[in-house]
């Protein structure tokens, strides 16, 4: 890597009640030469944080705009109802969009849920942001109604929250306008979005992360590499049958050159055969000397043999 070269990194941001603690973690184990990075922004920032470029892509609420932004739903969170400790519906497990008729209902600006009709009666003013309408359902003004991860983000000791379920289908004898057939309760969908033009490989990295794919996975853009090692791998391996086929073709050689060495083993026996020819040679010497020495004894026997002279 030259000095002009930046290293990899990849910047998630994510809205207030995320928590990628999760996937931040399998990212670490997975891709640990690269660097992720958390980049804290608001629900009305997220989106632009995207298109200018400060982040590769966001945890965040939908909806968002899908003409340059892609994004993929990951789930649905419970909607609660921020209340005091002391109120009534503390006492009990749930509360229905019926019970918040007669209270007054927070709505702040920054509120992703996507309500028909908001529950309740609305306040004066509308707080700017949900951290601003938390403190004031702490003063008494009035119950909030948000995504649970945000009741859990803004939990005060003097509040607590309940489930928000939705009124009875059925429409009352007052009419479909009433109470109980009032709206139903949104979800907040949570989302991992990120700039449609700018979809690298790191983002489908982190796509795969937050589907639940393995790390053996061969989905995404980093199939094609793979087939294209695997194919790679496969090439070798002919090259080193053709390199072993050829071995042995020379390992035929050298037993032809044992047939030549045969040559060598030929010629012994033809030096066998000659050295029995010396041998016989020997042999006929030996039975030639064999002979002079038995004429020699014939003589001295005849010698002995004569008779003596007349005295």
């Amino acid at each position: 890597m030259t000095g002009s070269e930046v290293p990899p990194s990849f910047r998630l941001a994510y809205v207030p009640g995320m928590t990628p603690t999760k996937w931040v973690r399998i990212w670490n184990e997975r891709l640990a030469g690269v660097p992720l990075t958390l980049v804290a922004v608001t629900a009305a920032e997220a989106a632009d944080a995207l298109r200018h470029g400060d982040a590769d892509a966001a945890l965040l609420r939908l909806p968002v705009d899908r003409a340059d932004l892609s994004a993929i739903p990951l789930y649905t969170e419970t909607t609660v109802v921020v209340i005091p400790k002391d109120h009534v519906g503390a006492a009990v497990e749930e509360l229905s969009v019926a019970d918040l008729a007669d209270e007054i209902v927070l709505h702040p600006l920054d509120d992703t849920l996507e309500w028909e009709r908001p529950p309740g009666r609305p306040a004066f003013e509308r707080p700017a942001t949900t951290a601003d309408a938390v403190e004031l359902v702490a003063a008494g003004v009035g119950l909030l109604v948000v995504p649970q991860s945000l009741a859990r983000l803004y939990h005060r000791k003097d509040l607590t929250y309940r489930p928000l379920t939705a009124p009875d289908e059925e429409p009352s004898a007052a009419g479909p306008e009433s109470a109980l057939s009032g709206p139903s309760v949104p979800g907040s969908r949570v989302a991992l979005s990120w700039p449609e033009a700018r979809t690298t490989d790191l983002v489908e990295e982190f796509i795969g992360i937050v589907r639940g794919r393995t790390v053996n996975s061969t989905r995404g853009p980093k199939k094609a590499p793979v087939a294209q090692e695997a194919a790679g791998r496969s090439t070798r391996g002919g090259g080193a049958a053709r390199g072993a086929s050829a071995g042995g073709s020379k390992g035929g050689g050298t037993r032809s050159g044992g047939t030549k060495g045969g040559g060598p083993r030929s010629g012994a026996r033809s030096g066998g055969a000659k050295g029995g020819a010396r041998t016989g040679g020997g042999t006929g010497a030996g039975g030639g000397r064999s002979a002079k020495g038995a004429k020699g004894s014939g003589k001295g026997t005849a010698k002995r043999g004569r008779p003596g002279r007349a005295s």
